[in-house]
């Protein structure tokens, strides 16, 4: 039998920009596929605001189900995706350089289970609200 490793990562995915092109690819090097957690419309107002997100999660999903290094996207309604994590109980959790191991959702879970966490760093410059900030000075 055929043992394929997965590799995990999250986010709201709100205006994809080349960051987010960057760190799905770095983490689709970490595994055989690669699933992408989705936060929710409502779970992204609760985090980010009444005025987010700006495309809604159906967008969202078909976007990054459209990306080459994505092998499958699952939307989640909670504010972290603690529970698909343990659901799914990926080899490798990874998530972008803004974050330390003890701050990533599911570290623990994962390196219990006998996986890893991996941070990729960020590219600077590439940011969602930055994109929406310039947005709104036109």
């Amino acid at each position: 039998m055929l043992t394929r490793n997965i590799a995990f990562t999250n986010g709201v995915f709100d205006i994809l920009h080349a960051g987010h092109i960057f760190s799905l690819s770095q983490a689709a090097r970490e595994a055989d596929f690669l699933i992408v957690g989705i936060n929710s419309d409502s779970s992204v107002k609760r985090l980010k605001g009444h005025e987010r997100p700006i495309n809604s999660q159906d967008s969202r999903l078909l976007i990054l189900a459209s990306l080459a290094m994505v092998d499958a996207v699952i939307l989640f309604e909670e504010d972290t995706p603690l529970e698909l994590i343990n659901t799914i109980k990926p080899d490798v959790l990874v998530k972008g350089g803004d974050y330390s191991i003890d701050q990533i959702v599911g570290a623990k879970e994962v390196i219990a289970n006998g996986g890893r966490v991996v941070i990729n760093p960020l590219i600077e410059g590439f940011s969602t609200s930055n994109i929406i900030g310039k947005l709104k000075t036109l």
